[in-house]
């Protein structure tokens, strides 16, 4: 299977992402304790994957949570652990460190 068609439809995966019925102001939130529900939504987003080929946050100087990770100005930002789900803690760029 291609990486291309283990993502839904640029039209579907909006709908299927976990943080569909989430507010505006968390989602693109740059605060990691107000971002805190976005990224719980993550840890268990089917669709993760195609939010950040999509969102491309590096590349749009996104700012709010988008695959899984906290971004500023198209930036990752660390963010506390005591914010981010387990699923997400390994993420360098939340933080955490990768031995």
């Amino acid at each position: 299977m291609s990486a291309s068609s283990s993502c839904p439809p640029a039209s579907a995966w909006r709908s299927a992402a976990a943080c569909a019925g989430l507010p505006p102001r968390v989602v693109f939130s740059k605060k990691p304790g107000e971002a805190a529900p976005a990224l719980r939504a993550c840890a268990r987003c089917t669709v993760r994957r195609a939010c950040e080929e999509t969102v491309a946050p590096a590349e749009n100087w996104f700012d709010g949570v988008c695959g899984g990770r906290l971004w500023r100005s198209g930036r990752p930002v660390p963010v506390p652990a005591r914010h981010l789900p387990a699923a997400l803690a390994y993420l360098p760029a939340q933080g955490g460190s990768v031995a």
